[in-house]
C-alpha cells in the first residue's frame, strides 16, 4: 500500500533551518508529482511546495518563496523539503503528500512531522 512518512522535523530559532524528508513506497514513484502541505494551529492546510514527477514544474507558497526548496531524488523515492530562514509563522505540521495523477488534486498523506520555530 502507499506509504508516506516524513521525518526531519523539530525546534529551531527563527532564522534557522531545517531539511524535512519523506520516504515513498507502494506505488510508482516516478509518475507523481508530489508536494509539502502544512497545517498550522487554528488555521486551514496550506500548499507550501510542489514538484511535478519529472521535475519540470516546481511552485511554491508566497510565503516561502525564496527561503524553501523542494527536491527529488528518484534512486531512493524520496522528496525533500529544505527550509532556510524560518520564521515563527513556519510553525506547524507538514505533510508530504501525494497527488492524484493526471490532476492536482492530493490523494495520499503521510502522518506529519511537527516544525516549531521559537526562540
Amino acid at each position: 500500500q502507499v506509504q508516506l512518512v516524513e521525518s526531519g522535523g523539530g525546534l529551531v530559532q527563527p532564522g534557522g533551518s531545517l531539511r524535512l524528508t519523506c520516504v515513498a513506497s507502494g506505488f510508482s514513484f516516478n509518475n507523481y508529482a508530489m508536494t509539502w502541505f502544512r497545517q498550522a494551529p487554528g488555521k486551514e492546510r496550506e500548499l507550501v511546495a510542489f514538484i511535478s514527477n519529472a521535475v519540470r514544474t516546481i511552485n511554491y507558497a508566497d510565503s516561502v518563496k525564496g527561503r524553501f526548496t523542494i527536491s527529488r531524488d528518484s534512486a531512493t523515492n524520496t522528496v525533500y523539503l529544505q527550509m532556510n530562514s524560518l520564521k515563527v509563522e513556519d510553525t506547524a505540521v507538514y505533510y508530504c503528500v501525494r497527488i492524484r495523477w493526471g490532476t492536482r488534486e492530493p490523494d495520499y498523506w503521510g502522518r506529519g512531522t511537527q516544525v516549531t520555530v521559537s526562540s
